[in-house]
């Protein structure tokens, strides 16, 4: 578990964002960096299976000229794939990656990301949406894996500060001491916000995950805010100028999933910086 892997799915501002955050990550770390770029086979499939495509008597000729449209179609894919690998690998270079790696797969994302957990150390991709090939399939990402997820809009700036949203629950423990343990935001300052009911069992919580941040060395800013969880979260952010959001990730339970995680699934659509997100 020691690489920081980039999924480049795109071209232009947004497979620069994402090479230029897994490569910041990549030096705080000291982990090595690899580009991923994987075709998807539901879209570029290896073998082409046109029978029952074209009314009976359609002749055989035409059958292998669209076979061989399609064959042509995934290489092109391929080649667009290589091309962008190589203009990623460049970019890592000038952001001062000495050595980054490329790999170029042709089937499914999730699959593939699965393939490569156990060597993954932090996964880097761009939330999608707006015609991103990743796009609907964030979810299944980040549900499928447990590593810790840099989720990306459509820019990226080496945070000066960031804010860990925070609930008490397992997870969000879980996030604080992972934060604790990483060099990735090491003298970093951060804001440590509940967004919730000031009772006695919450100060208590934002206590102890306050003096684990200031234990392991961060300035932190800690608060329990009234309010929507998201509106004020993201509200939050613009406000304390933060440039990074931490999380905990739901969880994998069926009842979490059939809830779609709605607190992190909202988050992804709508903040405007990167979001962290830590199992």
């Amino acid at each position: 578990m020691n690489q920081v892997i980039a999924c480049i799915d795109g071209i232009g501002e947004s497979a620069e964002c994402i090479c230029d955050a897994a490569s910041w990550a990549s030096l705080r770390l000291e982990a090595p960096l690899t580009l991923l770029h994987v075709l998807d086979k539901s879209q570029y499939p290896t073998e082409t299976n046109l029978t029952g495509s074209i009314g009976l008597g359609a002749r055989e000729t035409l059958l292998e000229e669209l076979a061989a449209l399609d064959e042509q179609r995934g290489k092109l894919a391929r080649e667009q794939g290589r091309l962008m690998l190589d203009a990623a690998r460049e970019r890592a270079v000038d952001d001062g990656i000495a050595e980054p790696q490329t790999l170029q797969r042709h089937g499914d994302l999730v699959d593939t990301l699965s393939e490569l957990e156990a060597d993954t150390r932090l996964l880097v991709f761009g939330r999608g949406g707006a015609g991103g090939a990743l796009g609907h399939q964030v979810e299944a990402v980040i549900r499928a894996l447990h590593r810790p997820m840099l989720v990306l809009p459509d820019a990226f700036t080496p945070p000066q500060r960031f804010l860990i949203a925070y609930d008490g629950s397992p997870t969000a423990r879980k996030a604080v001491e992972m934060v604790t343990r990483s060099p990735l935001l090491q003298g970093i300052p951060c804001d440590l916000l509940i967004v919730g009911p000031s009772t006695h069992d919450v100060k208590m919580e934002l206590k102890h995950a306050h003096e684990q941040l200031q234990q392991a060395g961060f300035e932190v800013n800690a608060e329990i805010l009234a309010g929507d969880v998201e509106q004020t979260l993201l509200g939050e952010v613009d406000k304390r100028g933060a440039e990074l959001l931490v999380m905990g990730a739901y969880g994998h339970s069926r009842i979490r999933q059939m809830l779609v995680g709605s607190t992190t699934s909202k988050l992804i659509k709508q903040t405007r910086v990167p979001l962290l997100l830590l199992r």
